[in-house]
């Protein structure tokens, strides 16, 4: 016992060094691939629709049906949902480092095949597109609990956030590059294939080589991760899993050692009767304080609430806003409409936007975290961003006339990049910080995989709801096969009363900031009790053999 809490000391107050920016990297390249694949199948849909779906007695260019369109953008959340709950388990079970290399080689492998997704008909190749994507989400979804619950059980306690939130900042240059990427593939295929607008010719206006097009910017999400699998591999297991978890605290003090140059010198001598037993009775309360148990509703039930339902209402917002970008950008006509532009003219359009915002509002915001997250803490800045959000979104919505008008546009357009902004300086990376920090080391990935599966249950919502939702009101402009909706205006208020609920639950959340993450779980508490009744044995029984 007295090693095991020499390690983790050890490890709160070790110095920030090379190898902590170095598992940042490894950690992170995921979460890069993460984003690229999650969003960049918004890039190419419009795309797909006129591929696929091109009727030439209509006057608008193809579509993908709304079943299709929904299950495209949304399956890989289902995939990530799933993944979330079984990699967050069995990385508390099998350990962290055992189950990371499975996550990646399956979101290389599955990132291939979506790109070399054939059919027979448009059907066919629909289908298995999808069946990739939900695979590569499922995936996705273990990088979520792994990389967070990894780099906080590595990180100082001076530097965590920072640590985490670059992490997960990763993602931002992931949605950047999908854009860029989808920007050059559109641009020499364009360059090489020129062709009409649509009104001009329904036919030409999508070249056969366009269906490379799209397949490229899918596949190209598994070249930083494949680089990055080697090293993942080299990784040794967390100090903190081998000490608290493994019982092993010799390898943990060798492991961390070996990555981190803090030398542990092992004093330790056999240890009294009491003290044994002590510890014995500790590990085997350790056992019975599971998931389920009314011990942990009592000290965390709380805490996962809060991490569950703000990530839950969180990324209904912010993946309703990130899929959908094209849709609410052709709506206050800073897209020019669809039957102008030619397939790959409409794609490097799609992505030119997509890439201003990420340039402008989404990167700026990951970084903003990782330089205030240690000194404002993890509180402020998501119960600041919900509030933000909040404002900025009814700031779109109440005069959303205003916004349509022609001339107005760019306005709208800063404005809706302050929301990415404040979605990622603020809740978008503290849910997924603070549930690497607050739970026990036994069970953090496996509530980090809850709480996560709560977002991409917000997100399936969002992806799904929101492509319904956002249709106009009027019959005759909904988009070819839809329902009449409640209107872009009506979505965007919705979406702030999303932002609404996670400001109030946001307060069910502790600060973790400073802390350890055993004086944050409370497994500190748990080590002092058998601490305290052996002292209490030391001074009743006569201590012989010892002098003063």
């Amino acid at each position: 016992m007295a090693q095991d809490r020499k390690v983790l000391d050890a490890l709160d107050t070790a110095k920030t060094q090379w190898y902590h920016f170095t598992a940042v990297v490894i950690a992170g390249m995921g979460f890069f691939t993460d984003a690229y694949d999650l969003f960049s199948i918004s890039l190419v849909t419009k795309l797909l629709g006129r591929i696929y779906y091109f009727n030439p007695a209509s006057k608008s260019p193809g579509s993908l049906p709304p079943n299709v369109s929904a299950a495209v953008n949304g399956v890989a959340f289902c995939g990530t949902l799933a993944g979330q709950l079984f990699f967050g388990w069995l990385g508390d079970k099998m350990g962290r480092k055992k189950v990371y290399g499975m996550t990646l080689m399956l979101m290389v492998i599955c990132c291939l095949a979506s790109g070399l997704s054939f059919g027979s008909s448009a059907k066919g190749v629909m289908a298995t597109l999808c069946f990739f994507r939900f695979w590569l989400g499922f995936g996705i979804g273990g990088d979520y609990p792994l990389s967070a619950t990894i780099m906080s059980e590595y990180a100082n306690k001076r530097t965590r956030g920072a640590f985490i939130a670059a992490v997960f900042a990763m993602q931002g240059f992931g949605n950047l590059t999908g854009g860029i990427v989808a920007i050059i593939v559109s641009a020499a295929f364009k360059s090489r294939f020129d062709a009409p607008a649509y009104r001009d010719d329904r036919a030409g206006s999508t070249v056969p080589q366009a269906d490379y097009a799209w397949r490229i910017v899918l596949m190209f999400g598994a070249i930083p991760a494949l680089l990055t699998y080697y090293w993942r591999m080299k990784m040794p297991e967390t100090a903190r899993y081998t000490a608290l978890v493994a019982k092993n605290d010799k390898k943990a003090a060798a492991d961390m050692a070996r990555v981190l140059n803090v030398e542990l010198v092992d004093k330790q001598e056999k240890a009294a009767a009491a003290t044994a037993a002590a510890a014995e009775e500790e590990a085997a309360r350790r056992e019975q304080y599971g998931l389920f148990s009314r011990e942990f509703a009592r000290r965390h039930g709380h805490h996962l609430l809060g991490t569950t339902v703000c990530w839950f209402v969180l990324d209904i917002a912010y993946y309703s806003q990130n899929l959908f970008q094209k849709d609410i950008y052709t709506a206050v006509q800073w897209l020019p409409k669809a039957d102008t532009m030619s397939a790959l003219e409409e794609m490097f359009k799609i992505s030119r936007a997509q890439t201003l915002v990420a340039l402008c509002g989404t990167i700026p915001g990951y970084w903003f975290t990782v330089l205030f997250i240690d000194i404002v803490g993890r509180f402020a800045i998501q119960l600041g961003g919900f509030f933000l959000m909040t404002a900025f979104m009814l700031g779109l919505a109440v005069p959303y006339h205003h916004w349509t008008t022609p001339g107005n546009h760019v306005g709208f357009v800063v404005m809706y990049a302050f929301t990415f902004f404040f979605a990622n300086f603020g809740p978008n990376s503290t849910t997924f910080i603070v549930p690497a920090e607050i739970f026990p080391a036994r069970l953090r990935s496996t509530c980090h995989g809850i709480s996560s599966a709560a977002g991409k249950m917000g997100a399936i919502v969002g992806s799904f709801g929101f492509l319904y939702a956002a249709q106009s009101t009027d019959p005759s402009k909904t988009d070819a096969g839809y329902p009449p909706g409640i209107g872009v205006r009506n979505s965007l208020f919705l979406l702030a009363g999303c932002n609404v609920v996670g400001f109030l639950f946001t307060f069910l959340v502790p600060e973790s900031k400073g802390k350890s993450l055993e004086e944050l779980s409370g497994e500190n508490e748990m080590e002092a009790e058998p601490a305290a009744a052996t002292n209490s044995y030391r001074q009743t029984v006569p201590d012989s053999g010892q002098s003063e």
